[in-house]
């Protein structure tokens, strides 16, 4: 209930009627409205202030000089856990009456009325504000600021990696607003930056008396894919993975853990920037410098493989001290090759050291010469004139390169791969992978080539030819390719003739056609060019011609061109067809004479 103790006696009132028992002049209302003027004046759906006047575990009781208290949960003021009695609180005026007669006040309602202007005052002040932490959510907190849900995130808890945000839950903490959404009304807050304005000039005054080369004690903080963070004690420094170990390391893990207590060096330091660059390999002497002096080229080694490359790998023969072997140096092979197919990560090889500079700190291995270069030898082991089976690496327009042994490689020549095919490329005559016998034409042992054929390996069937497809001879042949300029026929005795279109016209005036089986006659014979010329249509045009040709010249003044067309004719007919012809030829003489 209002306190009275202000009620202001009415001016007119007479006092003397009220003793004598008669205050007809004075009514009821008059009575409600004077009671009535000593209350505040409040509206429904504003804000006012009022004072706390009682409060337990589940409500709060706020007197805002009405008729009546307000009854408030006390889970709207968890945001605050120091409210007393007496405390000034702002509260929204719900409803003056609810049926129970109740005025009905929210204290979260009048928060939330004024908290954004309050939010957005703290950014623009850089005040600090309190919250109360509610819950955990992904990525940081959620904390209650004036009524509004704020996001904490975990990176801005502490200056210190938390592990454990389960413990700030139901905390009241102070924090700084550091970002404001309008649109989303979306607030952050930071309790780390409170503090890092004091670890700044704290920083500042670390690292001006830094030295490089000092060496102090830290605890690692934090540790990454790329390094460690150790804490010196108010300022952080990183320690970089390459300066963790002088041997490889993947995983800084495998070095240092959380927490650890660890010395370090001062690699470098900026002062602007606060940045310190810590080493913890350099406490301890370069393995370098332990490598045995009696080291040297040509000596065996083995290591284990820590790091491959196309290009390479690299071998760690000692903890710090590691070699490349170049993937050239892998195998006598001349192919082109990536150094995974010889080893991998972890294999313990042996190998033969090829330069070693101490200086620099370098050295170069292979393995390659752990066995005979072949090549050494190559005369003794593939003479000209030998014979050997050879593996098809790969194809060039030109020819076929095989592998007779690894680092051992020649050349097919496409002109070398068979006497009576012409091959236009070497997939058609096999293919990679295959296996192929050969035989060494040529060695040239300082550039590490063979010259190898296919086809010299059976006689040259040309000379065979020669004796059988004589100018005029007729034999059997099935065309197996049609182009614009003729046709290629594979004859059956071997090898392959050419037909112009004209010498494919067959008797009944048609067109020889792909597949077709005819006799063929030679027009042509050329050993050197593998060439042989064939008509089909001379098979059966030139005997009715050549006995047509006498009976026309015997009106003719000279009989010596007669004799030369007949010699002519009878280079391109059969056997049988030139003994008729000189029967022919020697009465014709005979007649002239």
């Amino acid at each position: 209930m209002s306190d009275l103790k202000n009620v202001q006696p009415l001016a007119d009132f007479n006092w003397d009627e009220f003793e004598n028992g008669s205050v007809a002049n004075v009514s009821k209302a008059d009575l409600e409205k004077a009671y009535d003027e000593t209350l505040n004046k409040i509206q429904e759906h504003e804000v006012v202030e009022g004072t706390v006047i009682a409060l337990d575990k589940k409500e709060v009781i706020v007197n805002i000089g009405y008729k009546s208290d307000g009854i408030i949960p006390a889970s709207e003021f968890r945001y605050n856990p120091e409210l007393k009695i007496g405390d000034k609180v702002e509260v929204y005026v719900e409803d003056q009456e609810d049926k129970k007669g109740q005025l009905v006040l929210s204290h979260k309602k009048a928060r939330l009325a004024k908290s954004w202007d309050k939010i957005n005052e703290a950014l623009e002040n850089e005040e600090i504000i309190q919250g109360y932490i509610k819950c955990r959510t992904k990525g940081g907190m959620i904390v209650d600021v004036f009524g509004i849900e704020a996001f904490l995130p975990g990176s801005q808890i502490d200056v210190h990696p938390i592990r454990d945000y389960d413990v700030f839950v139901g905390k009241t903490m102070e924090f700084k607003v550091v970002k404001i959404n309008q649109e989303f009304r979306n607030v952050v807050v930071s309790h780390k930056a409170l503090i890092e304005a004091e670890l700044e000039a704290q920083k500042k005054e670390i690292i001006s008396h830094l030295e490089k080369g000092q060496v102090l004690e830290g605890t690692v903080k934090n540790i990454t894919s790329y390094g460690v963070f150790v804490d010196l004690g108010g300022v952080d420094g990183l320690i970089h993975i390459t300066d963790l170990s002088w041997g490889r390391v993947s995983d800084p893990h495998e070095v240092v853990a959380l927490d650890q207590k660890i010395k370090v060096v001062i690699l470098d330091f900026d002062e602007e920037k606060k940045r310190i660059a810590l080493g913890l390999k350099q406490l301890t002497p370069h393995p370098w410098d332990a490598l045995d002096a009696n080291l040297k080229v040509g000596d065996h080694v083995k290591g284990k493989v820590v790091v491959m490359a196309d290009y390479g790998a690299f071998v760690e023969i000692q903890p710090g001290v590691e070699g490349l072997i170049h993937v050239s140096e892998m195998s006598w092979s001349q192919h082109l090759r990536s150094a995974q197919e010889f080893m991998k990560v972890g294999d313990e090889v042996e190998a033969v050291i090829l330069t070693l500079d101490r200086d620099e700190r370098k050295m170069s291995l292979g393995i390659k010469q752990l066995k005979e270069d072949p090549w050494e030898a190559i005369e003794a082991k593939y003479p000209v004139g030998s014979k050997h089976n050879a593996k098809v690496r790969n194809f060039t327009n030109f020819g076929i390169f095989v592998e007779l042994e690894e680092g051992v490689d020649g050349l097919i020549h496409i002109s070398d791969l068979s006497w009576t095919k012409k091959v236009k490329h070497p997939s058609e005559f096999t293919q990679v992978g295959a296996e192929i016998d050969v035989i060494v034409l040529d060695i040239d042992k300082e550039n590490r080539r063979l010259s190898l054929g296919h086809k010299q390996l059976e006689d040259n069937p040309w000379d065979a030819y020669e004796a059988i497809y004589t100018p005029g001879s007729v034999h059997t042949g099935k065309i197996s390719e049609m182009m614009d300029k003729g046709a290629v026929i594979t004859l059956n005795e071997g090898g392959e003739g050419f037909a112009t279109p004209k010498h494919l016209q067959k008797q009944d005036g048609s067109q020889a056609q792909l597949g077709e089986e005819l006799e063929f006659k030679v027009i042509e014979f050329v050993k050197e060019t593998k060439r042989i010329i064939l008509s089909h249509s001379r098979t059966f045009e030139e005997g009715k011609e050549e006995f047509a040709k006498p009976a026309r010249r015997n009106n003719a003044p000279s009989h010596k061109n007669d004799a030369a067309a007949i010699n002519n004719v009878a280079a391109g007919t059969s056997l049988g067809d030139i003994d008729a012809l000189a029967k022919l030829k020697a009465e014709m003489e005979k007649n002239n004479k």
